[in-house]
């Protein structure tokens, strides 16, 4: 604890840093006291409390009055086709038709995952999106799975389909690292809950994928992940790794996780589909914990139908995640779409691009309807996500072992963290109160909407979705020409960009569905996807 004397000099600095002014008599009435305020927090801090241990007040999307939607039967069928003879056309297909041709005895789960296996020693070294390939592993996981099967036994449509999981979900035995420097060596005793329903519905463990460090961008101790689209530029992150092999066909799919768009802007960038689940629905035990009232875990996939596959397998009920909400999941995905409200900031929607898609709605028989959200700074919600972040590194940065991590800007953690000491905790409680009326806010509006559809890189709804729980798919919805992008310094900064070529990309959409209705930003997503056609071109890798 530092020994400077509290005079009023050191006060009125202390002011200055929270942005509020006192009187001279005012600051004489706290001089006295103030000492014994900071030595009980120095003391706190001496009691060590462990990442995972999550705060006593937790957050709870739902409002009251909250109705749970009734359970819907999965209707995903899965594709009957005739094997493809090239291996690149194998890996890139979706995991409705991979789970075809495994269930018919076309193809062998060891097959499959030699397939990907092959695909990552070739490609991985330009995209940097594995921070560990599990060979050994997935290949005894791949023959289990392939003994099963002749044993008469399938589980279901996921059984011998090779994955990832973002760097930051505990596999046993297996390092998972955080993607920073200082838990680079971190080995884990015991499986995620998600590893293990994964496990269950004998999916196959590729690796680990490269997670922007802490879960922040696309920069990690083995490098910048990559955009599979345009090499010279990242993935964005911090689901940076599952996105990037996911869109390279390196994965049948990844597991990612989100904070405040760690899922939906890899997605977007890479050009496949990606869920942020409802908050609550799936569990975090034994993931990394940023903030623990924001963090979900999804499926980023190759298309949309490959999202309910996935989430309904690791859609659980867990007493181990204290935030844990039981939820059913169903969709069907044959059900349309006509008649659907489908919401939209009219602000958000000056891009010809974005314009075009309002019109694609149209066409799939759903109705747009402009919607205003109300005049809150938004923007401030951020803070939230600073002051939990700080509290769960509170240990990195007081040791100082900060220091070691490879990003240093003024975006990066390491000073977030140390700004965020700076906070004040009558502010954040204030913060807490605006995220209620947000959520109110936000049950208003779908109130009178079915989904709410937002371009995931303008508007706000990236930040109002996350501080509400409400579920986001991201969908490429077309391409444009773009040079090569950079990850903002800062978390609401706009895109900056390289001089240099244009660069044929990903153009994606986001749309957001009510809590725990995952199944109707699925529906609209779906018909998107097959009314604009443009889903199942690839990247050009080398």
């Amino acid at each position: 604890m530092s020994t400077t004397p509290i005079d009023d000099g050191v006060m009125r600095a202390a002011e200055q840093l929270v942005g509020v002014a006192y009187t001279d008599a005012e600051r004489a009435q706290m001089r006295d006291n103030l000492g014994a305020q900071i030595e009980v927090a120095v003391r706190r801090r001496l009691v060590p409390l462990e990442n995972a241990l999550p705060p006593a007040t937790l957050f709870d999307p739902r409002l009251r009055g909250f109705v749970m939607p009734e359970a819907v039967a999965m209707n995903v069928p899965l594709e009957v086709a005739a094997l493809p003879e090239r291996d690149e056309d194998i890996a890139f297909a979706p995991v409705r038709r991979l789970a075809g041709w495994i269930r018919d005895g076309k193809l062998s789960a060891v097959r499959l995952t030699g397939i990907y296996l092959a695909r990552i020693r070739r490609h991985d070294p330009a995209l940097f999106s594995f921070a560990m390939v599990t060979e050994a592993v997935a290949l005894a996981q791949a023959a289990e799975a392939d003994r099963l099967l002749a044993a008469g036994r399938w589980l279901g449509p996921l059984h011998g389909i090779p994955y990832a999981v973002k760097d930051v979900i505990d596999t046993a035995g297996i390092v998972t690292g955080w993607g920073a420097e200082p838990y680079r060596d971190r080995v884990p005793g015991t499986d995620a809950t998600v590893v293990k329903l994964l496990a269950e519905a004998g999916a196959v463990l590729l690796g680990k994928t490269a997670v922007g460090a802490l879960a922040f961008g696309d920069i990690w101790y083995g490098g910048r992940t990559r955009n599979p689209w345009n090499t010279e530029e990242g993935s964005r992150g911090s689901s940076a790794g599952s996105s990037s092999a996911t869109a390279a066909g390196l994965v049948g799919f990844a597991i990612g996780t989100e904070t405040l768009g760690s899922i939906l802007a890899p997605a977007a960038r890479c050009g496949v589909a990606g869920l942020r689940p409802t908050f609550g629905r799936v569990s975090r035990a034994g993931a990394m914990a940023l903030c623990w009232s924001l963090d979900k875990i999804g499926p980023i996939c190759r298309a949309v139908d490959d999202i309910a596959l996935v989430l309904a397998a690791i859609n659980r009920f867990d007493t181990a995640d204290e935030g844990s909400i039981a939820a059913p999941f169903g969709w069907d995905a044959t059900a349309g779409v006509a008649g659907m409200r489908v919401g939209y900031v009219a602000a958000d929607f000056g891009n010809p691009l974005d314009a075009a898609v309002l019109e694609a709605v149209r066409r799939v028989g759903g109705v747009p309807v402009p919607v205003v959200l109300p005049d809150l700074p938004y923007d401030a919600l951020q803070h939230i996500l600073f002051a939990e972040a700080a509290a769960a590194f509170e240990d990195l940065t007081l040791s100082g072992d900060d220091d070691l991590m490879a990003r240093q800007d003024a975006g990066a953690w390491p000073n977030v963290f140390r700004k965020a000491r700076f906070l004040s905790a009558v502010d954040h409680i204030q913060l807490d109160r605006l995220r209620r009326r947000t959520m109110q806010a936000m049950d208003a509006v779908f109130r009178e909407v079915d989904v709410l559809l937002s371009p995931p890189e303008t508007g706000l709804l990236t930040i109002i979705g996350n501080m509400t729980g409400h579920p986001g798919l991201a969908v490429r919805v077309g391409f444009a020409m773009h040079r090569t992008r950079q990850m903002p310094a800062y978390l609401n900064a706009a895109v900056a960009f390289e001089d240099g070529v244009e660069h044929r990309v990903p153009h994606a959409m986001s749309i957001l569905g009510p809590l725990f209705g995952e199944a109707a930003a699925l529906s609209l997503g779906r018909a998107l996807e097959v009314a604009l056609g443009v889903a199942d071109e690839r990247p050009g890798l080398a």
